[in-house]
């Protein structure tokens, strides 16, 4: 989609601060908890800050049909979005769409701003503690008909319908962040004017 910009185009961005990113999506709790985390944790863009740290993800659709893009997590062992650790970069969107990219093999994804949901929820991987992810998380648009590929960090890819996810065991966070996407999809589709 035109307008939105590629992981190329945010590549060269610097000075993002994490804090206006937060404070421009939705407001609520998810958005108290992260301002909290990063007023109180000068580490809170590592991956090591306790009780949790920033994580962005993306749930990538194809607007022609659209479809939205789940992989199947290998250590959590369920179906979730794209995203992972910000790894010390504040630029929550290129954190977003750089691991999307990684994780899908789909070039050509963009990302729509600011994030459409904000979330915090418990992980408990293996081999680590238990911890808090403070999700940033945003639409990103596949090209019509891709084609995923995945890597080492999912089972499967699978393209799924928002009334399937349900059937997927998929948590509520993510059906809240299904719908917020895709009604994010359909105001950017009918234009500045017709919103």
């Amino acid at each position: 989609m035109n307008g939105l910009p590629s992981l190329d185009e945010l590549a060269g961005r610097s000075g993002v601060d994490p804090r206006a990113v937060v404070s421009d999506g939705p407001p609520g709790a998810g958005q108290d908890r992260i301002l909290e985390l990063l007023e109180g944790c000068d580490d809170a863009l590592d991956r090591t800050c306790r009780p949790g740290h920033l994580t962005g993800s993306a749930l990538v659709v194809d607007p022609a049909d659209r479809r939205i893009l789940l992989l199947f997590h290998t250590k959590l062992q369920r179906w979730l979005q794209p995203g992972g650790h910000a790894d010390g970069d504040g630029d929550l969107a290129r954190v977003a769409l750089r691991e999307a990219t990684e994780e899908t093999g789909i070039t050509g994804l963009r990302v729509l701003e600011p994030p459409v949901d904000l979330d915090v929820h418990v992980v408990d991987p293996p081999a680590e503690d238990a911890h808090e992810h403070h999700d940033v998380r945003f639409l990103v648009v596949a090209p019509t008909g891709a084609v995923p590929v995945g890597n080492n960090e999912s089972e499967a890819l699978r393209w799924v319908h928002r009334d399937e996810l349900e059937g997927l065991g998929v948590d509520g966070g993510l059906l809240r962040l299904a719908d917020r996407a895709l009604g994010a999809l359909d105001r950017l589709e009918a234009g500045p004017g017709d919103a």
